[in-house]
């Protein structure tokens, strides 16, 4: 099964039925008067959260959804059937966007979660609607208004409290193997990650946490190199990034380089998402010598103006990993009960998270727009490859 974070799809509402031109006529009553029913109303388009969905990939394959009608209304003042209406199933970490307008129509977060999407057509009026003293023989009726028509693009983001950032081998599939039950596939190449990973931490019987593991960023990655910077947009979610880096990596790519181009390429990709809560992670220790290690380390902060939190950890052997899950579990226990005094950091929460989207949406506009302009002028691609994600990999949740 191919893992696909986003789709464009075309949604269209029931459109409402037509009110009823009808006169009673039956048998010694020569003037019964108007019996024209009304129309039904057009069914309407929603879209449910369902947790047992964690790709978009039915809907790279189906792309125009239709409501039912309503039926006209008929004769003996009988109302037309209101038409069916048509529930989406998405995932959970859904986001509905109108192409058109860029209105964000719903933000699925939770299980079960349904919003509507797209209003079904008002129903038409029958002639019994006009009767009155001075009107007998009404021969008005009305139509049943058209359903919305809308342009919708699907975005998946999933969801995870905290989000792992770095570039290729830089560790994270390791660390999150480490830290939880996720067991992503780990090699000594460069992009062995393809597509997010998500993993539980369980720190007590009660008490956990959700790891994001995404495909690394390389330098130029705002410009479409390596992966490019798509797969950043699952980061939106997150309360804290944890911010891995390479102490010995396998180029001439110094630590502390790395470590800047990784910073550079997510301010280039979402300034707001830069400023997020950011952890700095120094994995791979185990591989410098002892007295080379605070040298190297002291290297990296300078060379970032680091004044964070600061980890120093080797993801294979498992140590100095307890430290920052206790500290992960309690940040996020924090920032919970903050939340739940006071909910308008929630409010805040969402606004940050609504303006980090959006200055995704706009970055990747321009990189599509651009990437597409190098396709046309190479006349060898179609435009639509851009969008599709070849792997074979689904995000699974293991617990």
């Amino acid at each position: 099964m191919k893992f696909v974070d986003e789709a464009t799809i075309t949604v269209q509402a029931g459109k409402g039925g037509n009110g009823c031109l009808s006169f009673r006529r039956e048998k010694f009553i020569p003037k019964g008067g108007p019996d024209g029913g009304d129309g039904g109303d057009g069914g309407s388009i929603f879209v449910e959260a369902d947790e047992s969905l964690n790709t978009l990939i039915d809907y790279r394959f189906t792309r125009r959804y239709d409501a039912q009608n309503g039926q006209g209304g008929a004769s003996r003042n009988c109302t037309g059937a209101k038409g069916e209406d048509l529930v989406l199933k998405v995932p959970v970490g859904t986001t509905v966007v109108d192409v058109d307008t860029n209105e964000v129509l719903a933000d699925l977060t939770h299980v079960g979660q349904r919003e509507k999407i797209a209003q079904g057509g008002w129903h038409g009026l029958g002639n019994t609607r006009f009767k009155s003293s001075v009107n007998r023989t009404p021969r008005q009726t009305t139509k049943g208004s058209e359903g919305e028509l809308r342009n919708l693009r699907l975005e998946l983001k999933v969801l995870a409290d905290v989000g792992l950032l770095g570039l290729p081998n830089a560790g994270k599939s390791t660390l999150i193997r480490s830290i939880s039950a996720a067991k992503p596939k780990v090699a000594d190449y460069p992009f062995t990650t393809l597509v997010p990973n998500l993993g539980v931490v369980r720190t007590e019987a009660h008490r956990s946490f959700v790891v994001a593991d995404i495909p690394g960023i390389i330098e130029g990655a705002a410009e479409g190199a390596g992966l490019g910077i798509r797969f950043l947009k699952h980061l939106a979610r997150n309360r804290v990034l944890l911010h891995l880096v390479d102490m010995a990596p396998w180029d001439e790519t110094t630590p502390a380089e790395a470590a800047v181009t990784a910073v550079r390429e997510l301010k280039k990709f979402s300034a707001t998402l830069a400023q997020q809560p950011r952890w700095l992670v120094l994995n791979k220790l185990d591989m410098l010598p002892e007295d080379e290690q605070d040298a190297a380390c002291q290297a990296v902060i300078d060379a970032l103006e680091w004044e964070g939190p600061v980890y120093r950890v080797s993801a294979l052997n498992k140590t100095g990993l307890t430290p920052l899950v206790h500290d992960l579990q309690e940040y996020l226990d924090r920032r919970a009960e903050a939340i739940a005094e006071e909910p308008e950091l929630l409010e805040e929460e969402r606004r940050t998270r609504a303006l980090i989207d959006e200055e995704a949406r706009e970055n990747l506009r321009r990189l599509r727009a651009e990437m597409r302009a190098r396709r046309e002028a190479e006349d060898d691609l179609d435009d639509d490859d851009f969008d599709d994600d070849d792997y074979d990999v689904e995000v699974e949740y293991v617990r």
